[in-house]
């Protein structure tokens, strides 16, 4: 059976790519690499749409937000945590695993922050920085950081921004939305497996972890990180194969155009939530990212049976909810290396597992709405 994955991580890698990371190993104190080193900077700083430098890692995106936090913040600082669902619960639990006094906004799970909530908590306390995410994954929604960042810069607070999901589906400008540190992680837009995170970040950031931060670090120090950076180096072994392979997916990236991929981000977005309408079901998110589509499960049907058995019996693997959210909610992901024929393939195993079910639909109602929505 030919399988699709549509999860919102890990998602299908190019051809490509996965071709250059099956060549045989270099050494990674070579000017070769250094070569592969120097452009695979570059690439990341065009998708984060910044100046600063971006460090990896040889970790999950997890790895990258515990960077975030032991280098930017000291015993002394306070936080603010936008919790909107895991993975803002994420940086809570990393700011608590650091002992750092934190400040929470909890927002109902599919809605996005209001900034004027977060203005209401500057004003009154003295926070260091904020943590939020570009989408939270667990719920489909994306924050508007842009409104945020005037804020945070207005009280001179630090940024700190989880965009592991929304880098290269979401519109993202992190030096024109004053954000200070921003995260992500290889497989998800960049098209890559998992196990490489990036951090971009600020001068202002790097002077606090430099000159300030007394939190414990030492593999994820950006100050070991930088001195190597500065001689298109690694300050530890870097994995070699997935840097190789990034830079083939940068590079397939930067020859779209990082607007035409968010565009087709957006086109795949509207065109799969045109066809959930039409098959009767319900949209969660009410402020939707382009990196998935979150959907209430309906009355009577399981979300694990319909999940397994899309899997399953039909090949596409999409999400289940997480968290809360668990058994309320599925989700579709059209992240990364997917285009329309992958979205009409989804929608016609979620038709056929929903009749199977026992929900009532009309055959190909879904599938002719993503075709409308692409012609038109």
């Amino acid at each position: 059976m030919k399988k699709i994955l549509m999860t919102p991580g890990p998602t299908m890698i190019p051809e490509d790519v996965l071709l250059e990371m099956a060549e045989p190993i270099i050494h990674h104190r070579t000017k070769e690499f250094q070569e592969v080193l120097k452009d695979v900077e570059e690439g990341l700083k065009y998708v984060f749409q910044t100046k600063n430098p971006v460090f990896i890692f040889a970790s999950s995106g997890t790895g990258g937000m515990e960077a975030c936090v032991c280098n930017v913040l000291s015993s002394t600082d306070r936080a603010l945590v936008i919790v909107a669902g895991k993975f803002g619960e994420r940086w809570l639990e990393l700011c608590k695993a650091y002992k750092v006094p934190c400040e929470v906004l909890d927002i109902p799970e599919g809605d996005a922050p209001d900034p004027e909530d977060i203005r209401k908590i500057l004003q009154k306390e003295k926070i260091n920085a904020v943590f939020s995410t570009l989408c939270e994954t667990s719920s489909g929604v994306v924050s508007d950081i842009e409104a945020i960042g005037k804020i945070c810069k207005e009280y001179e607070t630090m940024l700190i921004i989880d965009a592991i999901s929304g880098l290269c589906a979401d519109p993202f400008f992190m030096d024109d939305w004053n954000v200070d540190v921003c995260v992500s992680g290889s497989q998800k837009g960049l098209m890559m497996p998992p196990g490489l995170s990036f951090v971009a970040v600020s001068k202002k950031a790097l002077d606090e972890s430099e000159k300030k931060s007394d939190l414990p670090k030492y593999y994820f120090s950006f100050k070991k990180a930088n001195k190597a950076l500065e001689k298109t180096d690694t300050p530890f072994t870097p994995a070699i194969s997935l840097i190789k392979g990034l830079s083939v997916a940068l590079e397939r990236i930067k020859k779209e155009g990082l607007p035409n991929v968010i565009e087709r981000h957006n086109k795949l977005a509207q065109a799969t939530r045109a066809s959930i309408s039409a098959l009767g079901l319900s949209l969660f998110a009410k402020r939707p990212s382009n990196a998935l589509t979150s959907v209430r499960i309906p009355e009577g049907i399981e979300v694990s049976k319909l999940y397994n058995r899309m899997r399953d019996i039909y090949g596409v693997n999409i999400a289940k909810g997480q968290g809360e959210l668990e058994d309320k909610i599925f989700r579709i992901a059209h992240l990364g290396y997917v285009e329309i024929f992958d979205i009409i393939t989804t929608i016609s195993a979620l038709e056929m597992t929903l009749s199977d079910l026992g929900f009532s639909i009309n055959f190909g109602d879904g599938v002719s709405e993503v075709e409308k929505a692409f012609k038109r």
